[in-house]
């Protein structure tokens, strides 16, 4: 199996040669526009985006906060914006690493702009412009964008520390500018997607494990720090009340079922209700009557367990599994370490999005705003993950 740190090299035909003064060898086929196209990856995506237009559609029946036609047009504008990405040539933005830690910070940092900035939930995480936006959704595609570039230019071996500190303090600054919304699910999502592009950039086991220790020693100081607070001034200051329930209801189900943990509580009796071929569609008693909050979004995998049960829980697992799979093995088979980090990047976001959404559901994961790749209702994180399509079909393309 080739790292992905090893450039695709041409390979010999049988019992022939290959010019190597041209970039494709004088014995090998030009590809066609067919040849570009990753056919089996669009077509997995397809039908992710076709469940989860139709699971969209029967939660936000008879709900007026939420709008189908605006899901729609979000896969719309999606398809658009990922056929702009995937004409980009990826590898022109190599070289442009400080150019996307600028473009980060002032994405991540405009909702705290005074004339479009809003606050939503106890977050400043969204801004208008006509419509609402969440930056910090957009900023993911130059999170990937950023670490990739950072990594790919030590060419999968990174063993000096003082580079990477360097690394790490690149990685770390779209996390501290979204933890000032705060908006600690998002944060999560970056920091997870530097972890594996730190890894798979060549860095060093020791470098990273003593990241991974002094980060679960930072997270144990911000508790302490916070209880010392508790006593000084009677409240908490570090983290709000509603973070500190998540985590509380996470080790405890059990506790607070009518408060912090109801969330929790009818998200499992919706998905446990479903059963094995579930109460079919438009049948999803718990999220329809509004015993599930935020059904289309946060939750829109209890809508789907309770519909369609255990078998369409199943189908929507394999459809992601044949996802990441795609994902993977453009990854191996890309031009360079850039192209690879990219996909992987991209293979990272998803991945902890759907462990983490769809174990909160479950009980396996603090609850937190995460939505589930190509099946929550939101224009913004659609319109990404479309996005996110056509950068991995430009490493394809370019492979």
């Amino acid at each position: 199996m080739p790292g992905f740190n090893e450039i695709d090299r041409v390979r010999m035909p049988e019992g022939g040669t290959v010019n190597s003064g041209s970039p494709d060898g004088a014995t090998r086929r030009k590809r066609t526009f067919s040849d570009r196209i990753p056919k089996s990856l669009l077509i997995v995506a397809a039908l992710l985006v076709a469940y989860g237009l139709l699971v969209v559609w029967s939660a936000v029946q008879g709900n007026e906060t939420y709008s189908f036609s605006r899901q729609a047009l979000g896969v719309l504008m999606g398809c658009i914006v990922m056929l702009m990405f995937y004409q980009l040539d990826y590898r022109q933005l190599s070289s442009y690493t400080t150019v996307l830690l600028v473009i980060n910070v002032v994405l991540i940092l405009s909702p705290h702009l005074p004339v479009i900035g809003v606050e939503s939930k106890g977050a400043q995480s969204w801004i208008n412009v006509g419509m609402q936006l969440q930056p910090g959704e957009f900023a993911k595609i130059t999170v990937i964008l950023l670490d990739a570039s950072v990594l790919a230019r030590y060419g999968g071996n990174l063993d000096d520390p003082r580079e990477y500190m360097k690394a790490l303090g690149y990685i770390a600054v779209p996390f501290l500018c979204i933890m000032t919304q705060p908006d600690l699910g998002t944060g999560l999502v970056y920091l997870f997607i530097g972890a594996v592009t730190l890894v798979m950039g060549g860095s060093r086991l020791k470098f990273l494990l003593i990241t991974l220790g002094a980060f679960v020693a930072a997270v144990a100081a911000v508790f302490a720090i916070d209880e010392l607070m508790k006593s000084l001034t009677g409240e908490y200051k570090l983290l709000k009340q509603y973070q500190r329930n998540r985590l509380l209801v996470f080790l405890d189900p059990s506790a607070d079922t009518s408060g912090a943990g109801y969330n929790l509580n009818q998200a499992m009796i919706a998905i446990g209700s479903g059963g094995l071929f579930g109460k079919g569609l438009l049948n999803a008693s718990q999220s329809s009557l509004g015993f599930v909050p935020e059904a289309p979004t946060d939750f829109i995998f209890c809508v789907l367990a309770e519909q369609f049960g255990f078998v369409g829980a199943l189908l929507l697992l394999g459809l992601y599994i044949a996802l990441i799979l795609s994902c993977i093995r453009i990854a191996r088979n890309a031009g360079d370490l850039f192209g690879s980090l990219i996909v992987m990047g991209v293979v990272a976001m998803w991945l902890f999005q759907i462990l983490e959404n769809i174990g909160m559901d479950i009980g396996l994961m603090p609850v937190t705003g995460i939505p589930l790749p190509f099946m929550s209702y939101g224009s913004s994180f659609m319109m990404v993950n479309f996005a996110l399509l056509g950068l991995v079909g430009s490493v394809y393309a370019h492979r």
